[in-house]
C-alpha cells in the first residue's frame, strides 16, 4: 500500500507545526522565559516568547512538510521496489 504524498505532508507539517507553537508555551508555563533553546539553532527567530512560538509554527510547519514528503516518496520507492519481487 503506498502513501498519499500530499496529505502524509500535510498530516506530518500540522504535527510539527503545532508542537512548534506548544514547545514555547509549555517551556513558559513551567520554567518562565528562559535563553535560547536547542531549536534556535536551526530555526531562525526562534525563541521562547510568544512570537517566537509563531515562528516555531511556520518553521515546524514547513520542516515537517518537507520531511514527511521526502518520507513518504521514499516509502512508496521501497514498497514499489519490494512488491515487484
Amino acid at each position: 500500500m503506498k502513501l498519499n504524498v500530499k496529505a502524509f505532508a500535510l498530516a506530518w507539517g500540522g504535527f510539527w507545526g503545532l508542537s512548534g507553537i506548544f514547545l514555547p508555551w509549555w517551556i513558559i508555563l513551567f520554567d518562565g522565559f528562559t535563553g535560547e533553546p536547542i531549536l534556535a539553532a536551526v530555526f531562525r527567530g526562534y525563541t521562547v516568547s510568544p512570537i517566537g512560538s509563531i515562528i516555531g509554527l511556520v518553521w515546524g510547519f514547513f520542516g515537517g512538510a518537507v520531511s514527511g514528503a521526502v518520507s513518504a516518496l521514499f516509502y512508496n520507492l521501497l514498497v514499489t521496489m519490494f512488491a515487484k519481487k
